[in-house]
């Protein structure tokens, strides 16, 4: 064969925009087994997870999904699937009944399996020296060595792969390190509320949500870019620790609105003026300039009272792991003079700009024609619902959350005797993870005991609504464009000879 006829190694491909690869700043989702961690791509960063540090600078320029090795030095290389040959028998038992565990089947220790790492060997020849050096391995069952392999490969074999986040991955990762930050809503109850809520492009919603910004990152994400969305928050401005892991391009912010919960009833009333938000003690970082990352210490106390009030369940070092949004260094007030002039300038400009989103996001909601509501928050639903109900439009859905059962139930109640809406339905999903093996699918032993309860419904127009002097006018519009539509005619049916 000639030289010029062999190829070269594959090489990375170089990242365009718009592609499936990995780039510089990315938020990306780390997977090894079941466990997830969402982290930024940032070179010659040191990231710790499953207590092995690596770096994430071999990873760039690769396909999502990819999987890696971490070698000697925390450099990443790039695992390709060997393919097993199917012809191969295993040598295996008939039982394990006389299989005996005294710990004295394996030939090598501690210290030959350390001075293999310090030679550098891999963790997949690691695993098949601890097979040969096995006494009880071909005694045991075809299923007991597979699992006996599996737990020697998470062992010592140091493999991760990289996934591009989504709802689902998400979801997952934060109901399983940390329930509490998003108030205990499991991944299936999350996919109940996008559907009864009916998010799609196009759409106007209001969402008012304490779980750490993976409600309003689930919305954004289905909808695409297209819409509006509102969010109402309490405090001094929205955590979006969780929105901010989506990793969304500055286009999917555009439609993107918050107003303060506390300027609500103002705005439901009548009394609501610029001037209102000028009085506040703090103002949050734009949206636009911010892509959703504000300070950690806001993010932090946020964070801190969600741990508290579901209690000390977490730990300590995941909740430190899970706040991956870095800090803005434009936000650090500077020292000398010429630049702190310019850092008072900035921060004068960001608060005009933050000013002139909520009265954007007030003339929204003054609209009163949204397309749905969600709320998914730790506070009691019923005073939110009934007063978030007002801005939404007749025959649109609604959805709220809530961890227990009690407080919807009061919801609901005070919904019938309020009027205004149909198809009251109080839901809680049931769900249970299947192991499928061949010759040995059964569900799992361990299941989630709950994910949380659903309290879903339509507006309506009610008698009351068109008594609302406030609302006389939508009301109005309502009638205006029934009138407009010609009544139906009865077409005569003409009789054939036949």
């Amino acid at each position: 064969m000639e030289a010029s006829a062999e190829q070269p190694p594959p090489q990375p491909p170089h990242p365009h925009p718009g592609d499936h690869c990995i780039h510089d700043g990315d938020f990306v989702v780390l997977k090894r087994e079941d466990v997830f961690k969402a982290v930024q791509v940032q070179r010659r960063k040191k990231v710790t997870f499953e207590k092995q540090w690596f770096y994430l600078d071999n990873a760039i320029g690769h396909s999502y999904g990819s999987t890696f090795e971490v070698s000697n030095g925390g450099s990443l290389q790039l695992k390709k699937k060997k393919e097993e040959p199917a012809s191969e028998t295993k040598e295996a038992g008939t039982d394990n009944r006389n299989i005996v565990d005294d710990g004295k089947s394996q030939k090598l220790t501690q210290d030959d399996i350390k001075a293999l790492k310090d030679k550098g060997i891999k963790g997949e020849e690691i695993v098949q020296q601890l097979i040969e050096n096995s006494t009880t391995f071909r005694d045991k069952t075809e299923f007991a060595q597979d699992k006996y392999i599996k737990k020697k490969k998470k062992k010592y074999e140091a493999i991760v792969t990289i996934l591009k986040p989504s709802t689902r991955i998400l979801s997952i990762m934060y109901y399983a390190r940390e329930p509490g930050k998003i108030n205990h809503m499991r991944y299936d109850t999350l996919a109940q509320m996008l559907t009864l809520g009916n998010i799609r492009a196009g759409n106007k919603m209001i969402v008012m949500e304490t779980c750490s910004g993976l409600v309003l990152g689930a919305m954004m994400e289905r909808m695409g870019g297209f819409g509006s969305i509102i969010q109402l928050y309490p405090g001094d401005g929205p955590v979006r620790a969780a929105t901010a892991c989506f990793g969304f391009p500055k286009s999917f912010l555009h439609g993107l609105y918050e107003f303060p919960l506390n300027k609500v009833n103002s705005l439901l009333n009548g009394t609501f003026s610029a001037e209102m938000l000028s009085s506040e003690p703090k103002a949050s970082t734009p949206v636009e300039e911010s892509n959703g990352e504000h300070g950690e210490k806001q993010i932090s106390e946020q964070a801190d009272e969600d741990c508290m009030a579901e209690g000390p369940e977490n730990n300590p070092e995941e909740q430190r792991a899970m706040e991956i949004v870095p800090q803005d260094p434009e936000n650090k007030e500077p020292k000398d003079k010429g630049s702190k002039r310019d850092y008072i300038q900035e921060k004068q400009r960001r608060q005009e700009e933050q000013k002139k989103r909520h009265l954007e996001a007030a003339a929204l909601l003054g609209e009163r024609n949204a397309d749905g509501l969600i709320v998914a928050s730790r506070f009691h639903p019923t005073p939110l619902l009934l007063s978030l109900l007002d801005f939404v439009a007749p025959s649109r859905p609604f959805v709220v959350y809530c961890q227990y059962k009690e407080p919807l139930l009061e919801c609901y109640t005070k919904l019938r005797e309020r009027g205004g809406v149909i198809n009251l339905r109080l839901s809680e999903t049931w769900l249970r993870n299947y192991q499928v093996l061949p010759d040995r699918s059964h569900p799992k032993l361990l299941m989630s005991g709950g994910g949380g309860y659903l309290l879903s419904g339509f507006t309506v127009v009610s008698d009351s609504l068109r008594a609302d002097p406030s609302l006389k006018s939508c009301a109005s519009t309502f009638d205006s464009n029934e009138a407009e539509e010609p009544a139906a005619k009865k077409q005569k049916c003409v009789g054939s000879g036949s």
